[in-house]
């Protein structure tokens, strides 16, 4: 079965907008996220306390008026709101700060690695069309992002629709995200370690308020907290594979056809620079098999076999 991915910061935000997931692999537990949890405040959680935190932690008053007000109508009386469990995983940080600010790049190496059916096009800055590929289409904008020593911040509102199986009706809505990540130490080998919590609010519209509240809510907390896991996952195979291997993945961005020169050539110096020295020799038979152990977390031994990864 095929990993259902979605863009790393589209995929949180159409939360927003009614796409599931099918994730290939069961997950374990994370490591060290009840002390996490405690940084944050508490794991997966829909609760008063959890809501009224996020909401206060809004960085209301440092975003554009409009966008302000977009976000305020939301957390007045959202239809869902879900606080995802706290994930840890290592990461370069250059790497992961560009890919935060970039989901596209991501969004297209799954693309390339055949993993994902998700489209996220760059429709003006910090502006994004998306389709998950399976009947959820929409956009996707970045209201606010700060970053620090100590982390960052985003918020992100999703807008858009879904149409299929699910639903008997397509559905509309919107979703306001709240996504804060902060460095947690280092790893044995030297990669730093990050710790991500996203708080989303999910307003529905018309008739999709009781499709939601009374059939579609389990399958979207458990799908969203799903993919949040599996993103981190990727981020930390793609950090490693570039510290293992810089010129195979810089190799790897001249493949991105949708992402621009230039932000390709950015992604490519990062690569190297976060391997050992910033500039390890290319390996032609480990960047040749480098695509397949990238996927090889989300397709199946049958699809790894066919799949041409050159």
């Amino acid at each position: 079965m095929r990993a259902r991915m979605w863009g790393l910061s589209a995929a949180l935000g159409l939360l927003a907008a009614w796409g599931t997931v099918d994730t290939v692999l069961a997950v374990e537990p994370v490591a060290g996220a009840s002390s996490l949890a405690t940084m944050f405040g508490d794991g997966g959680s829909s609760g008063r306390e959890a809501r009224k935190s996020a909401s206060k932690a809004m960085p209301l008053d440092r975003m554009a008026e409009a966008d302000r007000r977009a976000a305020e109508k939301i957390l007045r009386n959202p239809t869902l709101y879900r606080r995802l469990p706290v994930e840890s995983f290592t990461c370069d940080r250059a790497l992961l700060d560009f890919s935060l600010t970039h989901p596209e790049i991501v969004v297209d190496i799954w693309r390339v690695l055949g993993i994902s059916k998700v489209a996220l096009d760059v429709t003006a800055p910090g502006q994004w069309r998306m389709s998950d590929g399976w009947g959820t289409e929409g956009t996707l904008r970045l209201l606010h992002h700060d970053r620090t020593a100590e982390g960052g911040t985003m918020v992100l509102l999703g807008q858009g629709g879904y149409t299929g199986p699910l639903s008997p009706q397509p559905l509309s809505g919107s979703c306001l995200l709240l996504v804060r990540y902060r460095p947690t130490g280092t790893a044995a080998d030297g990669t730093a370690k990050h710790a991500m919590q996203v708080d989303a609010f999910l307003d529905a519209d018309g008739v999709g308020l009781e499709i939601v509240t009374r059939t579609l809510q389990p399958l979207i907390v458990r799908s969203s907290a799903s993919n949040l896991h599996e993103i981190c996952q990727f981020m930390g195979s793609l950090s490693s594979a570039a510290a293992e291997n810089p010129e195979g993945v810089a190799r790897l961005a001249g493949r991105m056809s949708k992402i621009p020169p230039a932000d390709r050539q950015t992604f490519a110096s990062l690569a190297r620079n976060a391997g050992s020295g910033g500039g390890i020799a290319l390996d032609p038979i480990a960047a040749e098999k480098l695509p397949a152990k990238l996927a090889s977390r989300w397709l199946p031994a049958r699809h790894l076999e066919s799949e041409q990864l050159r």
